[in-house]
């Protein structure tokens, strides 16, 4: 079994779109920390959104610099049955990296919601005024974008 590249963005954007949680990883300093969250996908930028305060908008504040991970798939697959080191968890996963804006503007964060709420749902939905205003929105503007499929298996001329 092998581990490939994506290379195709749009395959890059079906696992992230085929994803309910992506992992937001962070640092204050030395410190790490990583968060689950809801996200939306909009163009070359990952929508984030959460209250408007806490440690991670404390830790975002000092280093907007965010890894994000989307993982599909959990299908266990081996190559030997009797080796540990041949097993495998078959998926697909994507690595985001780039650099926090914070949305404030009323228009723009209604926006936002309403693209994230479209991940999730085909349904559309209405925020109050208090609903927007009270919600923090966070753009990741995407520096560097990567998709592997692990476990894939390996292509011989035999089994092409």
């Amino acid at each position: 079994m092998r581990t490939l590249f994506i290379e195709d963005r749009k395959e890059i954007d079906e696992v992230i779109r085929a994803c309910k949680t992506c992992y937001v990883a962070m640092s204050d300093g030395d410190v790490p920390y990583v968060l689950p969250m809801n996200f939306a996908l909009d163009g070359d930028t990952v929508v984030l959104h959460s209250a408007q305060s806490g440690r991670m908008w404390e830790t975002i504040r000092k280093n907007p610099k965010v890894c994000i991970n989307w993982t599909l798939g959990e299908e266990l697959a081996w190559q030997d049955v009797r080796v540990g080191c041949s097993y495998r968890v078959k998926s697909k996963s994507v690595l985001v990296e780039g650099e926090v804006e914070v949305i404030d503007d009323y228009d723009e964060k209604y926006r936002m919601l309403t693209e994230t709420m479209a991940q999730y749902s085909d349904r559309e939905f209405k925020f109050s005024k208090p609903a927007v205003v009270n919600v923090g929105i966070m753009k990741v503007h995407i520096k560097k974008i990567t998709g592997k499929v692990f476990g894939a298996k390996a292509v011989t001329p035999w089994n092409s």
